[in-house]
């Protein structure tokens, strides 16, 4: 059973952290865009490492919990983003906004999914 006022408090963080960290790598968009876009995918994919740890913590693993708070952790993710990318001051147009920001949050799903496969077996 998902304990979803843990999933939705670790769903803000999963946004928040890459947030603020982005804040101090954003010079690099302008220098160096390649690096600044791997280095989110590389934060993004460390938040989600994290913060599953700390979903699971005391409670039993599930592939199927997993793929759910995962999929939660998306919809946070967008909704939280909508605001700023849609009438904020880096408003983007929508097919912009999923190319380079908003697909990249299917890396919440993927990872729970994954690793928690990973973890069932035993790393076998």
């Amino acid at each position: 059973m998902i304990a979803w006022k843990r999933a939705a408090l670790l769903g803000f963080a999963s946004w928040l952290i890459p947030f603020v960290i982005s804040f101090f790598v954003f010079p690099l968009k302008r220098t160096n865009a390649p690096l600044f876009e791997t280095l989110m995918t590389l934060i993004v994919l460390v938040t989600a490492g994290a913060l599953f740890q700390l979903y699971f913590r005391r409670r039993a693993l599930s592939v199927h919990e997993a793929l759910l708070v995962g999929l939660l952790w998306l919809a946070v993710n967008l909704v939280m983003d909508y605001p700023m990318f849609a009438y904020g001051p880096m408003k983007m147009r929508v097919w912009a906004y999923y190319s380079e920001i908003g697909l990249g949050y299917l890396t919440y799903p993927a990872f729970g999914f994954w690793a928690s496969r990973l973890a069932r077996r035993g790393g076998t």
